[in-house]
C-alpha cells in the first residue's frame, strides 16, 4: 500500500499493512519512493502518513483508547 509523508510529501510503500492497521504501533516500516532505485527500509512515525489523497489515518489506527469514552463509568 503507499502512503504519502506529509512533512515531505515522498510517496512511501508500507512494507506491513498488520503494522500500519495496529492502533499500539507508533512506527511503520517502509520504503521511500524516489529516485529509480528501490530505497532501503527506514522507521516512519505514522503521524507523519496520510492517504495519497491528503485524508488523515483513521483514529481506530492511531490511538488504542480512541473508544474509551463509550465504556461506562461507575458511579
Amino acid at each position: 500500500m503507499f502512503m504519502k509523508e506529509e512533512p515531505s510529501g515522498h510517496l512511501v510503500e508500507i512494507l506491513s499493512l498488520q503494522d500500519l492497521f495496529d492502533p499500539f504501533r507508533q512506527d511503520v516500516a517502509g520504503r521511500y519512493r524516489y529516485g529509480e532505485e528501490a530505497q532501503e527500509p527506514e522507521t516512519i512515525p505514522k503521524a507523519h502518513l496520510v492517504f495519497l489523497s491528503g485524508e488523515s489515518l483513521p483514529q481506530c489506527w492511531l490511538d488504542p483508547h480512541y473508544r474509551d469514552h463509550e465504556l461506562p463509568t461507575k458511579g
